[in-house]
């Protein structure tokens, strides 16, 4: 008689001479597919399989978790993203689900920092972001401020968090730490950052910092995070647990754990240096593109009628002879084209390649060292938000939240 499985049950099974435990997820070609302790999948035969219990339940969604009223008042805005998620059985992927309360349940050690409110905005993967969804996350993180809380948590997935950590720079001026945090690794695998990340990311929200930034693992050990600045930092790689960098600056911080001792740089904003403003309107209708060698200026066609369109050229800030006529034809007819480079380091500068010069003839506008990403948030923000095209292009060329620097630093 076979055996049948049920997605969720623990099951071991016989497999190449040894017994292997784990989650059965669903049976596929033939094969059950279990989720190991590893947080990896195998195929085994399902005949070699036996049920030896199932998972513990997830805790309740009405679960009170007990707070310090004493201790600084805190809110969570939570997005979604790994952080907040656990494996759906049926496909066996990780899945968003969890709420912000959620968060506390899974990790008591936060009440020992501060007393929270958790406000459940979305429950969304990052991808899915929207400049829709930035504009609801800056009105609540603006009303909690309002509200009373001493600093925010903003919980969201890893792969489009520097976008929205910059959206919100531009977007709140902010007298309380604004902190994005979230998890390379799901909660059930056992190298799981999320427990620490999300310490680390009270204690900053906690201290004396009065920007928005994001709170990551600094090293791939337990022992550090840091606090990068919201408009300069950028996820460096797929799935190591210290996958962001500061990009053009130094981290503005760090937290040692599991001390949560708070260090912060002297160029890093302190709390109340700036009065509370919200500003979340937001032109969406501008894109990114990043140019390659053969891209064909039939491309740029698609761009037609946006509003602005950031590119992340070569070196200093190029594209290619035949990209120019395609690009000056988007800025005649009202597009706002501004000109980042794709390196890691150092600024755009048009001003000494003859294609450069070109560049700038067409009416191209230099970002210098703000990074791609922040640039496209920051053109979104400046043509909802300025309506006069000269004043609108020197905003571009300024630094207003820390994204553009005067000089690049030497190793930075």
């Amino acid at each position: 008689m076979t055996t049948r499985f049920v997605s969720g049950d623990l099951v071991q099974c016989n497999h190449g001479g040894k017994i292997r435990k784990g989650v059965y997820i669903t049976e596929r070609d033939g094969m059950a597919v279990l989720k190991m302790d590893s947080g990896y999948n195998i195929g085994v035969a399902p005949r070699s399989c036996s049920v030896i219990g199932h998972p513990e339940p997830v805790p309740g969604k009405n679960l009170e978790v007990k707070q310090n009223s004493k201790l600084p008042n805190l809110s969570i805005v939570s997005t979604g993203g790994t952080i907040a998620s656990r494996i759906d059985y049926r496909t066996g992927s990780v899945t968003s689900q969890f709420n912000a309360n959620d968060i506390l349940i899974a990790i008591p050690e936060l009440a020992e920092i501060a007393n929270y409110r958790t406000i459940p905005l979305a429950t969304i993967l990052s991808e899915n972001m929207t400049p829709t969804i930035w504009q609801d996350l800056a009105r609540a993180v603006y009303d909690e401020i309002r509200g009373g809380a001493r600093g925010i948590i903003v919980t969201h997935g890893t792969d489009t968090m520097a976008y929205s950590a910059a959206a919100l720079s531009f977007m709140i001026d902010t007298p309380v730490p604004i902190i994005f945090t979230g998890s390379q690794r799901s909660a059930d695998r056992p190298s799981s950052d999320n427990a620490m990340n999300a310490i680390c990311a009270a204690a900053a929200a906690t201290s004396e910092l009065g920007e928005v930034a994001v709170v990551m693992h600094a090293t791939t050990s337990d022992d550090i995070c840091s606090i990068h600045r919201g408009t300069r930092v950028r996820k460096m790689h797929t799935s190591r647990r210290d996958a962001f960098r500061s990009l053009g600056i130094s981290p503005i911080g760090e937290i040692e754990f599991p001390s949560r001792k708070v260090t912060l740089e002297e160029s890093a904003v302190r709390r109340d240096a700036h009065t509370l403003a919200l500003h979340n309107k937001i032109e969406s209708h501008c894109a990114l593109v990043q140019f390659y060698p053969g891209m064909s200026p039939e491309i740029l066609k698609a761009y037609n009628g946006y509003k602005g369109l950031v590119i992340a050229g070569t070196g200093l800030g190029h594209v290619s002879t035949a990209l120019i006529p395609a690009l000056a034809r988007l800025i005649n007819a009202g597009t706002m084209v501004v000109m980042t480079s794709q390196c890691m380091h150092g600024r755009v500068c048009d001003r000494v390649y003859d294609t450069g010069r070109d560049l700038l003839a067409a009416g191209v506008i230099e970002a210098g060292d703000t990074l791609p990403e922040a640039a496209l948030v920051k053109l979104m923000w400046v043509l909802a938000n300025e309506n006069n095209r000269e004043n609108a292009a020197g905003l571009m060329q300024s630094d207003l939240k820390g994204e553009c620097t005067r000089r690049s630093a030497y190793g930075l």
